[in-house]
């Protein structure tokens, strides 16, 4: 049903202000339709009188104070100022009366006043908040706490800090309680310095974990003679568990040797025994419930290669299983370095063989293809020990291909080395593994270095 436009009920215009006659249904400046501007309500508006308004339905509200009875309005207040009670209606305790505030100090001399909204007189309250949380070693005034004496605890149960934020604690699952950092694997970046034997170990730019790993140390031989120790193994990519295999096999290598020289074993003899102990080490990794296999039918055996070095007074020995090589850099750098490994690789077979010259063998995808490993499903296992005796002072150079294949040949490698490699190992491990970074760094690198001492005079060589 249609409607009938209404009179109009207002006095202008609600589009353009214009003032309407009664009667009208157009605007007659714009034209607006009347007809749908809503009719007056029939009550009243409330109207207040002398600053009081009619309660409606008898309700009894307090009268709002508008002014101060001299035409000024009445000055408002915050929630804060007004006092207030507790829920019995008792007034609350008035606050404790606020300290003063120290003046502001004056701009030394020199120096341009503050820009406006910067304030200097809270000094306590600093313009950025770190985002770290308070050290819990401090106390409120900023002293260190005092710390009772007790033994902390070591190895897995030692609490471990956030490298991002310094504050929280690392969770078991690798993560920060505070920010939530995720937090590097121990195994991504390993350095170590024992004596004058330095190693460094890196996951590289393409691997998503390190399965490399390394053991160095000292000893004594029963003479009173210092040796110093290395080894570096390298966990097979396409076994299972790499990672432990080399862990392992590292760790047993270096307990057995460390074991061996000071009861007077041959350190070519020692090293022959380290690479069996760590084989063993390796074997045992294998060696796990029959459900677990059906579980993962697919899984073979963990498996790493191994490289080591042996230095005393005038005597170098090495022994390796694998492609992990063993490099010689004379202190004096005209005299010729030398590579003192030959890979169990099928490229070294392929030159052994007369098959193929070495830069053909190498070049070839099969190069870096292992023809001898420690694990359980390897062939018959043939530690290969080699010693020497240098004529000069230098320094040893033990890796996995992870480096050098960046240095491939030996006068690469000493290109590579730094001069005070002898002075400084763990600084020039550090470069020969930047170094392979730099390159690409496709795989994991691992490097130990061993100065070797100047011999005696009348020293030969073998």
């Amino acid at each position: 049903m249609s409607q009938m436009p209404q009179q109009a009920a207002v006095p202008k215009c609600p589009s353009c202000e214009e003032p309407l006659e009664s009667g009208d249904r157009f605007c007659g400046a714009c034209g607006y339709d009347l007809s749908v501007v809503p009719a007056r309500p029939e009550d009243s508006p409330t109207l207040a009188v002398n600053g009081a308004v009619p309660a409606p339905d008898g309700v009894d509200w307090p009268v709002a104070r508008d002014s101060d009875g001299h035409g000024h309005p009445a000055p408002a207040h915050a929630a804060a100022e007004v006092p207030g009670t507790d829920s019995g209606g008792s007034p609350l305790p008035p606050p404790p009366p606020a300290p003063p505030a120290a003046p502001p100090a004056a701009p030394a001399a020199g120096t341009e006043s503050p820009a406006p909204g910067v304030r200097l007189d809270r000094p306590d309250e600093p313009d950025e908040y770190p985002l770290q949380a308070p050290d819990p070693r401090l106390t409120a005034e900023g002293t260190p706490a005092p710390v009772p004496a007790q033994p902390r605890p070591a190895g897995p149960a030692a609490e471990k800090v956030c490298v991002a934020c310094r504050a929280g604690r690392v969770d078991d699952d690798g993560y920060c309680e505070n920010c939530g950092h995720a937090q590097p694997r121990e195994r991504d970046h390993m350095e170590q310095e024992s004596g004058p034997v330095a190693a460094v170990s890196d996951r590289g730019l393409r691997h998503h974990r390190n399965e490399d790993a390394f053991s160095v140390g000292c000893t004594v031989l029963p003479d009173g003679a210092p040796a110093s120790v290395a080894i570096v193994c390298d966990g097979v990519s396409s076994a299972t568990r790499p990672d432990d295999a080399s862990l392992a096999a590292s760790r047993a290598a270096g307990e057995s040797l460390l074991g061996a020289l000071p009861r007077g074993t041959h350190p070519q003899q020692a090293m022959h025994d380290a690479i069996l102990a760590a084989a063993q080490a390796v074997n045992a990794l294998a060696d796990e419930p029959a459900t677990a296999r059906e579980q993962a039918p697919h899984q073979n055996a963990p498996a790493c290669t191994l490289v080591g070095a042996v230095v005393t007074a005038g005597l170098l020995v090495v022994g390796w299983v694998g492609d992990s090589r063993v490099y010689w850099v004379p202190a004096d750098r005209s005299a010729p370095p030398a590579r003192l490994t030959e890979d169990d690789s099928w490229a070294a077979q392929m030159v052994a063989a007369g098959l193929m010259n070495e830069a053909e063998a190498y070049a070839d995808e099969r190069a870096h293809a292992i023809t001898g490993w420690l694990g359980a499903d390897a062939y018959e296992l043939e530690p290969h020990t080699a010693s020497f005796k240098p004529d000069r002072a230098g320094v040893v150079v033990v890796c996995t291909d992870g480096l050098w294949n960046y240095a491939e040949s030996a006068q690469e490698m000493a290109d590579a080395v730094p001069l005070d490699a002898a002075a400084r190992p763990l600084h020039s491990a550090r470069v020969l593994v930047g170094h392979a970074l730099d390159g690409g760094g496709h795989d994991n690198v691992t490097v130990a270095l061993l100065p070797f001492p100047a011999p005696p005079q009348g020293a030969g060589s073998a």
